[in-house]
């Protein structure tokens, strides 16, 4: 029997969804747009009429009029099967783009054995040391009440703010997301221009690591490839790079066989 690719509401495939978080153990970075009405399909796998893995595009937001699979899960059993299985959903959907995160997944590698134009989007990062990096006369200060960023944490959206200041000035900020799966909070953060290569940046990161592990979460991080003072400060605060998004797209459906 021939495997079945359908679409189905986002709720069928909810158990399958569950199961890959617990075995992804990552920052999974487009999580939160599953709670976006409207802006994803989704696809459940059968063989002989038994759900073996699901499929997700995005088609909204920035991929309007470009729909693209950012999800391919099947269960360990199945993995044996994956390059069949994925060229059945290529045919299919006729999807045409993807955005793969190359940690999270078999995506990763079916976008490198078929994509065509690859080109990665965002370094990811996962914390690796704990760093003792010292202050350098800076002090960071809350710009967000602590039940504020409790709400964020447990509605998985929004999250907290700090500033960095050196002698009452304002030289930097920064923060924690929590749009992402439990139970990881993506750091973000910027120094102002004058006050840069100072080690404030790292000093920034790493304290913003140490409130996200205080508040119970795994402290994660991204950058853009082409921004290498960023990934250094990044480094430096002891995160270690983990994976790629990469995006690019597919040959026409039917010249993958």
């Amino acid at each position: 029997m021939k495997p079945s690719i359908r679409e189905v509401p986002a709720d069928e495939v909810l158990a399958l969804r569950t199961r890959q978080r617990e075995m992804a153990g990552c920052q999974i970075v487009h999580d939160s747009i599953h709670r976006r009405e409207g802006w994803t399909r989704t696809f459940l796998i059968e063989v002989a009429g038994n759900p073996v893995g699901f499929a997700e595009v995005a088609i909204a937001g920035p991929w309007t009029g470009k729909p693209t699979v950012f999800e391919f899960h099947l269960l360990p059993e199945f993995a044996c099967r994956v390059f069949e299985l994925f060229e059945r959903f290529l045919r299919v959907t006729g999807v045409r783009f993807f955005e793969a995160q190359t940690n999270c997944g078999p995506l990763g590698v079916l976008a490198h054995t078929y994509g065509l134009g690859i080109t990665s989007e965002r370094i990811l990062f996962r914390d690796g040391m704990t760093t003792t990096l010292p202050a350098n006369g800076a002090v960071l200060r809350p710009l967000t009440d602590d039940a504020e960023i409790q709400t964020a944490l447990e509605r998985r959206r929004g999250g907290g703010e700090w500033r960095l200041e050196v002698d009452g000035i304002e030289v930097g900020k920064g923060g924690i997301l929590f749009h992402y799966n439990r139970p990881y909070g993506d750091i973000h953060m910027d120094v102002s221009e004058p006050y840069r290569r100072r080690g404030l940046g790292s000093f920034l990161v790493q304290e913003l690591k140490r409130r996200c592990w205080e508040l119970g979460a795994v402290p994660c991080a991204r950058c853009n490839p082409s921004n290498v003072a960023s990934f250094r400060t990044l480094q430096k605060a002891g995160f270690v790079p983990c994976g790629q998004i990469l995006v690019g797209g597919f040959p026409e459906s039917g010249s993958v066989d």
